[in-house]
């Protein structure tokens, strides 16, 4: 791909374009081991080799990174006040990264990380059907009656009901535990889709979207870059 050196490291996030320019014209880049002066001149991204100060300046167009979200952190691109999902990736590169679908604040577990608008278009339409499965903690008992519920669709307030979800059961009592898999991503939507049923989310945690399973050596608040299986598999 041929595109302009300043550009080129503005999207690498060395600077803006204003201040990878200057650096240009001070002679500290190099394009395969000669100094360029002229933010305009064009490289090849698969051939060329470039130099910012003295390191190595790889490009790459899309970044992919798994995140084992943490609650207390939102997912954002930035926010004034709140810490976001984003200052929690230390070794980005690029500028237009942006969290794949929302969880809430107080929710934990997988999120996808990436500035690929066709693949998030493609993980996030309900039209695509991509299962997202979700560990969850209710308040209350669960029963078979709520399975057939919730694989019937449910009303949570909005025109439609929901699309059909699966829930399994791991355990009902007071405190009831249980795996649903969604094919949506309204707003609260699995909270909603329990309070629907009488039950009150007390813990939740994204275990999976579609091919990407959370990495389950991944603390919460630690995310590592995408294998290339993993990537092909969800493009």
């Amino acid at each position: 791909m041929m595109i302009r050196l300043d550009k080129f490291l503005a999207d690498m996030g060395y600077g803006t374009r204003s201040e990878v320019k200057k650096e240009i014209t001070k002679g500290n880049v190099k394009i395969n081991g000669l100094s360029v002066r002229k933010p305009e001149t064009k490289i090849d991204t698969e051939k060329d080799e470039v130099m910012y100060r003295e390191q190595p300046a790889a490009y790459e167009k899309y970044e992919y990174y798994m995140l084992n979200k943490p609650a207390g952190v939102i997912s954002a691109t930035t926010d004034k006040k709140e810490k976001t999902v984003l200052d929690l990736i230390g070794e980005k590169q690029r500028k237009d990264l942006f969290p794949v679908g929302r969880l809430d604040k107080d929710t934990e577990g997988l999120l996808l990380i990436t500035n690929d608008g066709e693949l998030a278009h493609r993980l996030l339409s309900p039209k695509k059907h991509v299962d997202k499965v979700y560990y969850v903690r209710v308040q209350g008992e669960l029963a078979e009656e709520d399975i057939r519920r919730l694989a019937e669709g449910i009303d949570i307030g909005e025109e439609k009901l929901t699309l059909p979800a699966r829930l399994v059961i791991r355990k009902s009592g007071q405190f009831s535990e249980a795996e649903i898999t969604i094919q949506e991503g309204k707003f609260h939507q699995v909270k909603r889709m329990f309070h629907a049923l009488g039950k009150e989310v007390v813990y939740l945690k994204r275990l999976s979207m579609g091919t990407l399973v959370l990495d389950g050596n991944l603390k919460p608040g630690e995310y590592r870059k995408l294998t290339k299986e993993e990537r092909d598999g969800l493009c």
